[in-house]
């Protein structure tokens, strides 16, 4: 089946047709880091990395960029804030504490880190280019009120608006910058002049004054340096459609560049079925959620519904999640211990089952590929139960193979800290002390002693299972 994916552009599904054969370069709207990373965020990186790891997995080589906005209106605001009062944060190290923020929450959920991630501040003279480029075509201007303001002239791009489907008749005016300098409220900025209670180290030098760059062009000016002037897809949250991406998509046009050929855009979380806003004062933030379930089952979590859905959160969704993760690590242990030292150990090549690579082609559909993992679980177990040994090494293949596609694998080190809390450790030292006592009682002949520890662990939700040579324990 021919890999799929819905292009945002053309409101349908297309057949993906790389660039360049063989290859495929990504571009994802990063963070504006002027505040802490909430899950909105979180899910978005995971979105990104779930098409990534399929893109790899399919042979392609990936390049994959994700910025970080580290110069912005909202930036200087919330340094401006900070320091209200008494000495503040200088906006550059507010920024790059937040960039950390990110960079940890990123980290925690095993999201690969990408092949580049260029800062907004290293790529100003790329910037001013561009922005040198569309006035040169008669798409931009300088402001005439010395403001030191460059606009784009979206009445000189009669595409604008094809992203979004809207006819610049209807739209709203452009909210980013004063409208005095305009030649239509729907202009937006390029370049905005400094402004005299803005700090010296936030303003460059250009052929339009001091100033700093627009929002929109910043990724426009990356996006090209890193991947050229045309590359296949570009991702981004539902809620950057308009303005930012339609005004990324008409600046780079217009400059005469073929940009993106696939627009990607993942939905957005609701939190008990409302909006998550800061009005609501709903934010789940990243430090938090991070508090309440291990990190493999938070990627679990924001990675099960289809990138396009909306994603309904509660803290009940993260026990779901937990079991179901724990369902996949006691799989994969049970049968490697069985097999371990027979001639079926080995046997199983980590490849996923067509079905999965149909769901996973078909638009990115993890729901059903999550299916898919679960029913091979539930196959394998069966055939443990049966000693059927040779089927259960082929399905514990399929769901490493599966696993590792969707960067749930529980075996893999970058996990290996979610079972170390306090809690886990004493839990495990009093499950293996009731263990002994089982072993003492057996090796006593003591069966109903034995019996009633067994009994007494699946009771508080302990799963043990013997073999010849050793006892093993999990939660059920």
């Amino acid at each position: 089946m021919t890999l799929r994916l819905y292009d945002t552009k053309a409101q349908a599904l297309r057949d993906f047709v790389p660039l360049h054969e063989g290859r495929v370069g990504m571009y994802v709207c990063g963070p504006t880091v002027q505040s802490s990373p909430h899950i909105g965020h979180l899910r978005s990186a995971l979105v990104y990395d779930q098409l990534r790891r399929w893109f790899a997995y399919r042979g392609f080589d990936v390049t994959f960029v994700r910025n970080v906005t580290d110069i912005d209106d909202k930036i200087l605001d919330a340094a401006h804030r900070e320091g209200q009062g008494g000495a503040g944060e200088q906006w550059w190290a507010l920024a790059y504490r937040i960039e950390l923020e990110f960079t940890a929450g990123y980290a925690a959920l095993g999201i690969l880190p990408p092949s580049y991630e260029p800062r907004a501040t290293a790529s100003v003279q790329q910037m001013q280019q561009l922005i040198a480029r569309l006035i040169e075509r008669g798409h931009a201007y300088p402001a005439a009120d010395g403001s030191g303001d460059v606009y784009f002239d979206t009445a000189s791009w009669a595409d604008y608006g094809s992203l979004t489907r809207q006819s610049r008749e209807h739209m709203e005016a452009a909210a980013d910058a004063d409208p005095r300098g305009k030649r239509d409220p729907r202009d937006f900025a390029l370049w905005k002049g400094r402004k005299a209670d803005e700090p010296d180290s936030a303003a460059w030098a250009s052929p339009w004054g001091e100033g700093r760059p627009g929002w929109h062009i910043e990724c426009s000016a990356m996006a090209a340096r890193y991947l050229g002037p045309e590359f296949d897809v570009h991702g981004g949250g539902l809620d950057l459609r308009f303005p930012h991406h339609e005004n990324e998509l008409a600046q780079s046009t217009a400059a005469g560049q073929g940009f993106a050929r696939y627009w990607v855009h993942n939905g957005l979380v609701n939190i008990g079925g409302q909006k998550m806003s800061k009005s609501l004062g709903n934010s789940v933030y990243a430090a938090e959620l991070l508090a309440l379930a291990s990190p493999l089952a938070i990627r679990y979590l924001l990675g099960q519904a289809h990138y396009r859905s909306t994603l309904d959160y509660s803290p009940e969704s993260l026990t779901v999640a937990e079991a179901a993760v724990d369902r996949i690590r006691t799989f994969l242990a049970r049968v490697e211990r069985r097999l371990a030292g027979t001639r079926f150990a080995g046997v199983g090549a980590p490849v996923v089952p067509e079905a999965f690579a149909e769901a996973m082609d078909d638009d990115l559909g993890v729901p059903q590929a999550l299916a898919v993992l679960h029913d091979t679980v539930r196959a394998g177990n069966n055939a443990l139960d049966a000693e059927e040994l040779h089927e259960a090494a082929v399905a514990h293949g399929q769901v490493v193979a599966m696993v590792q596609v969707l960067g749930i694998d529980p075996r893999d080190p970058h996990w290996a800290s979610d079972d170390a809390g306090p809690a886990a450790t004493a839990l495990g030292v009093l499950v293996e002390r009731l263990l002994d006592d089982r072993r003492a009682a057996r090796d006593a002949k003591d069966w109903a002693a034995a019996d009633r520890i067994r009994t007494e662990l699946a009771e508080a939700g302990i799963t043990i299972e013997d073999s010849q040579t050793s006892t093993h324990w999990s939660l059920s």
